[in-house]
């Protein structure tokens, strides 16, 4: 009896030493990654933080160095040689917004747009919850909330056009994955003039790969004003604990004194 015993407490014990080992990969995993990565009470990764991302003017471009003056943001993007794939409408349309005369929606303090927005000079937050995303830009003060419910996002044609769209949001393994659509058209990809339709489609899918990096990639896809899907890559740095969002009234033009920025505007 006493052989069989310690045969069965031995078994026990290889069970319950497996099981704490396959739960603890996960957090071995990150921790590779410079410390384990904050999660959410349904074990996704917590996004939640104030995230300084790359200087993003033109989407046809790389762009390195953060908005905000941290360290480490880059954007990759896959045109070859800044040449847009436009179809003629695209084209006809970014020849239009070359002209000086050109009207500048976000200069006279109109939203800049879902995309426009991730590529500003100023930091984002997210706040994360299980159940939804919620988007802060610096940048106007500007909010947008993404239900994570793994349901699919509608036709255009049953969305009501706006600024910034609506988005619906769903996990792959430890990705977030955001897609956007119901564009009004009416703003552009980029400070560079890069032009949209109301066809434009997102796609970001969001994978922390340390508890202060994230990489975020994403795709435009655009039928009426480009040939193909373009696709961005960027890496995101959180900011040191402390740094908050600043007030931004682009009515007051408060965000920098008269309008000119200086090095000192930016947090340290």
């Amino acid at each position: 009896m006493k052989n069989i015993f310690n045969s069965k407490r031995n078994l026990a014990l290889l069970i319950v030493g497996a099981f704490v080992l396959v739960s603890m990969a996960p957090m071995q995993a990150d921790a590779q990654g410079g410390g384990a990565i904050a999660r959410m009470q349904n074990g996704k990764p917590d996004l939640t933080g104030v995230w300084d991302h790359p200087r993003t003017g033109d989407v046809g471009r790389d762009a390195n160095g953060c908005a905000g003056g941290t360290m480490g943001c880059t954007s990759k993007t896959d045109v070859v040689g800044g040449q847009m794939p436009f179809t003629a409408a695209g084209k006809a349309e970014k020849d239009k917004n070359n002209k000086a005369s050109t009207f500048d929606y976000g200069a006279h303090c109109l939203p800049w747009g879902y995309v426009r927005s991730f590529g500003t000079p100023y930091p984002h937050a997210y706040v994360a919850h299980p159940a939804r995303l919620a988007i802060m830009w610096e940048q106007d003060n500007a909010y947008h909330m993404v239900p994570i419910t793994g349901q699919p996002l509608p036709p255009d044609a049953q969305l009501d056009p706006s600024w910034r769209g609506t988005s619906a949001g769903r996990w792959e393994g430890d990705t977030l994955v955001i897609e956007s659509g119901g564009f009004n058209g009416r703003t552009w990809l980029d400070t560079a003039q890069n032009p949209h339709s109301d066809a434009l489609r997102v796609i970001e899918r969001m994978t922390m790969t340390d508890p202060n990096h994230m990489t975020v990639e994403y795709t435009f896809t655009d039928p009426k004003f480009y040939t193909k899907p373009i696709k961005n890559t960027r890496v995101y740095v959180k900011m040191p604990a402390g740094q908050e969002l600043y007030e931004y009234s682009c009515n007051e033009n408060n965000r920098c004194e008269s309008g000119n920025c200086t090095p000192a505007d930016v947090q340290q």
